[in-house]
């Protein structure tokens, strides 16, 4: 990875001002040596193999719910205690809510309550706080007041002593941290659910920060996932009206906070998520110091910058906050459609305005995968809804195994239709991620519906990413924002799917819909990185190929009709003015108004072209050049030849047909043409 430091301000504080680092000066009888230049990697990992685990830390080195349970199962005293205290606070605070509405003190014990909420979730753990976190990026859903105090849990949580932090770093590094480090700040700069981060400088000069693991998490966090686990499986074993999976959406959450708990995992994620999306414009990820970094210790880059909650912050630093915003819904579509590998904890503490107008990725310790199929059928679901097609939708939900395979369509698509029309609005612009997730949990109790495992983290990314971009716009919209892109993708990507869903996007019961290649065409223009020479040559690719033959088809009638209304319009023009001129009567049949609006469809489409940045004339007559040399075409040219012909002829027949039902000769009379049946389109 080549990242460079940014600056020495550590990213999680709210203010971007510098914080003094302390030098820690070594014993005297000690003498000072990097201990990381002496040690051979092999020493290190033979030491660290020596570190005795408790059998907690050993069950939670791997989620595995069998091994977990079966530790559990032995401990039943401490099972019953930790749930009564987790049941007892939500009882309590439930009832403080009830009496504060019923005295009618709602607002003067706000704040209060909204201190107990935060104090209740620091001190039930791990999993709760990642709940407090979700919900702090919600302005929509959650009071201000409420809003405030748990933002506090992103980075501001009680630290634990640096006797035990210290103690770790030299348990998983080998010595003591003023040994490694030239410098380390006095006390800890951030305190989160898992960890705690110093501020410190390699003895080679760089900045750096050190997150250090929580003591005691292994048990809290395994204990947590049992009786979480439990109660979903009792939930969907008594609760007939609950058809998700929520065991598998435990064991996906389960493997993720373990995955989360080793930092060496994590700087895995962190290089990876550099190598597929730090090229991407204004997007910076920090680098991991992998000869300072271990299980329960991680040393990353420092970097400077302001949470995009403070967008008042940042624009007082000269950044527009909104434009970053889309950086980073431009970046969780590539993460979610594109690659499949994405941050599944994009709360504000990890989304940093950076002083030089750089978005920052952070904590790459909860990350998930969408497989191929998946990332397919979202972005053919996007297309289907946003063009209104539910019986596509329906089918989408099938394949993105929200409904079994045998589920019967019939009575569903119509219930889509009634929910996504409200919840779309007028256009692409209104659409909002949060009004179309409620609205289709209306029907989740009513039909069939279960929520697949991998779809849970999906959802928590992209609600608390909608949440961060509504804290710097109320009225800003991630799906429509996103369109572009899906329609970018489904123009240009060669995967038999995508394709497959364009044909059927465009083509219905043998007509090409015009209005929806336009519209794809209009959207895809406004996504940075469409290639729009690219596309040509993928089209064309595709066209000429075999699986284009149904397309080359249908566009072979297309050409047909468009070249036969240019020709009718032109004589029709040349006809009127030759009888104003002489003062003749020339009959002649006005276009067919639907072949004149494929016609006015295909003018638009070509001054789309003209207008989309990139267009470039010379490069697209010089794909056409090469299309020319196709034997594919000679067909196509032979097929338009013979539909023109068909045409001609048809209308001849239709004129003389005319002309014998009427006693005077048609160059005689004045006014419109008597109509009389027309052919069908495919012989017209």
């Amino acid at each position: 990875m080549n990242a460079k430091p940014v600056s020495s301000d550590y990213p999680r504080t709210a203010e971007s001002v510098a914080i003094p680092v302390i030098p820690i000066e070594p014993p005297e009888l000690v003498e000072t040596t990097d201990l990381m230049a002496k040690e051979t990697p092999m020493a290190r990992e033979r030491a660290i193999e020596q570190i005795s685990l408790t059998e907690a830390e050993a069950i939670a080195l791997r989620y595995d719910p069998q091994v977990i349970a079966a530790y559990y199962r032995r401990r039943p005293l401490q099972v019953w205690w930790r749930m009564l205290s987790i049941i007892w606070p939500f009882l309590t605070f439930g009832v403080a809510i009830w009496w504060d509405k019923r005295t009618r003190r709602v607002k003067a014990n706000e704040r209060k309550r909204a201190v107990r909420l935060r104090e209740m979730l620091t001190t039930l753990g791990p999993a709760y706080i990642k709940v407090g976190q979700a919900l702090s990026t919600r302005p929509d859903l959650v009071p201000p007041l409420y809003l405030e105090e748990l933002a506090q849990l992103q980075d501001q949580l009680p630290p634990f002593p640096n006797e035990v932090a210290y103690r770790f770093i030299e348990e998983e590094l080998g010595d003591r941290p003023e040994y490694i480090y030239a410098e380390l700040s006095p006390n800890p700069i951030a305190a989160a659910s898992l960890g705690q981060v110093y501020k410190g400088r390699l003895k080679s000069g760089e900045v750096v920060a050190v997150k250090v693991q929580r003591p005691g998490l292994a048990q809290q966090v395994t204990l947590d996932l049992y009786i979480l686990r439990g109660l979903s499986a009792f939930i969907q074993r008594t609760v007939g009206r609950v058809r998700s999976d929520l065991v598998a959406i435990m064991d996906e959450f389960g493997s993720r906070i373990l995955e989360e708990m080793d930092y060496t995992q994590e700087g895995r994620n962190a290089e990876r998520f550099a190598e597929l999306y730090g090229h991407l414009k204004d997007i910076y990820v920090p680098q991991i110091y992998w000869q300072y970094t271990n299980r329960r210790v991680l040393t990353m880059e420092w970097i400077t910058g302001t949470k995009l909650t403070r967008p008042q912050e940042i624009r007082e630093q000269n950044i527009d906050a909104g434009y970053l915003v889309e950086v980073g819904v431009q970046c969780s579509l590539r993460q979610l459609l594109e690659h499949g590998f994405f941050h599944a904890d994009p709360h504000p503490g990890n989304l940093l305005a950076t002083p030089d107008g750089k978005l920052a990725y952070l904590d790459f310790g909860m990350m998930s995968e969408v497989k191929p199929y998946q990332r397919y059928g979202l972005i053919e679901a996007v297309v289907h809804m946003v063009n209104r097609d539910f019986e596509g939708l329906a089918q989408d939900y099938v394949k993105l195994e929200f409904l079994t395979p045998d589920t019967d369509l019939t009575p569903i698509i119509p219930a889509l239709a009634n929910v996504f029309t409200n919840a779309l609005g007028a256009s692409v612009a209104e659409l909002n991620f949060k009004s179309i997730t409620d609205q289709l949990s209306e029907l989740m109790y009513e039909y069939p519906f279960r929520v697949p495992a991998y779809y849970a983290l999906i959802i928590r990314s992209l609600v608390t990413l909608e949440g961060i971009a509504i804290n710097v716009d109320p009225e800003f919209k991630v799906l429509s924002k996103a369109y572009p892109y899906v329609a970018k993708r489904l123009l240009t990507d060669p995967a038999p799917e995508l394709r497959t869903s364009l044909r059927d996007l465009l083509f219905k019961e043998g007509s090409f819909r015009w209005n929806r290649l336009e519209n794809l065409l209009r959207n895809a223009r406004g996504s940075d990185d469409y290639d729009l020479n690219k596309a040509v040559n993928q089209a064309t690719e595709f066209l000429f190929s075999e699986r284009g033959t149904f397309i080359r088809d249908r566009l072979v009638e297309e050409i047909v009709k468009s070249v036969d209304v240019l020709g009718r319009n032109a004589l029709y023009r040349f006809t009127h003015a030759l009888q104003e001129r002489v003062g003749l009567a020339v009959s002649t049949t006005a276009p067919d108004p639907a072949d004149q609006q494929t016609l006015e469809h295909i003018q638009r489409i070509i001054g789309i072209l003209r207008e989309t940045p990139g267009f470039n004339p010379v490069q697209t007559a010089s794909a056409l050049s090469q299309v020319l040399a196709k034997p594919e075409l000679y067909q196509m040219g032979q097929q338009i030849a013979g539909g023109l012909t068909q045409r001609l002829v048809a209308r001849l027949i239709r004129e003389m047909l005319v002309e014998s039902l009427s006693d005077e000769p048609i160059s005689a009379r004045k006014g419109p043409v008597p109509s009389v049946p027309r052919l069908p389109a495919a012989q017209r």
